[in-house]
């Protein structure tokens, strides 16, 4: 195919690695499929719940696991991350809103699979579908050094605080 001889080559350039650019991102997206949680996007959450650990995607969990570890900050997995009223009302919010049977449905019905709001644990590590999928981690990587805990996602999945738990 000959283009004519004024044709903008440079924005057609542009306009193609775009279009290649998207097409990675949304094969990304597809393939990771079940192993793709949106990332918290709320600031205060990020930065009160990221200030000690990753900030867990909400839709990891359901509604009401949300709500009762927000009742709880007083007793947080064995540390005090107690914050003033407003705050925590506005972060189990949206917590709450984005959870995996609420507005982050879309991306956890197989991490959530077989749990109910009367079982579902407070930790990501006790869901069904998480404990099958890391059932062959040997006992002595969990207490590696670099990793230390099953809720260190970021040891082995780089791109947990985009969203991404692939390999």
């Amino acid at each position: 195919m000959k283009l004519p001889r004024n044709f903008p080559l440079r924005p057609f350039a542009l306009g193609l690695v775009a279009v290649a650019f998207s097409a990675i991102l949304f094969g990304r997206a597809q393939a990771g499929g079940s192993h793709y949680f949106p990332p918290v996007a709320d600031p205060l959450v990020k930065e009160e719940c990221g200030s000690c650990h990753l900030a867990f995607a909400p839709s990891m969990l359901p509604a009401s696991s949300w709500q009762r570890m927000m009742a709880n900050l007083k007793d947080h997995f064995g540390d005090d991350a107690s914050l003033e009223p407003d705050v925590a009302a506005k972060i189990a919010d949206y917590l709450v809103s984005n959870a995996g049977d609420r507005g982050g449905q879309r991306y956890s019905d197989k991490l959530l699979r077989g749990v109910s709001a009367g079982n579902a644990p407070l930790r990501i590590t006790e869901l069904p579908k998480w404990v099958r999928e890391h059932r062959k981690v040997p006992d002595w990587e969990w207490k590696h050094k670099e990793v230390r805990t099953r809720a260190n996602c970021t040891a082995c999945h780089v791109d947990a605080a985009k969203g991404y738990y692939d390999e």
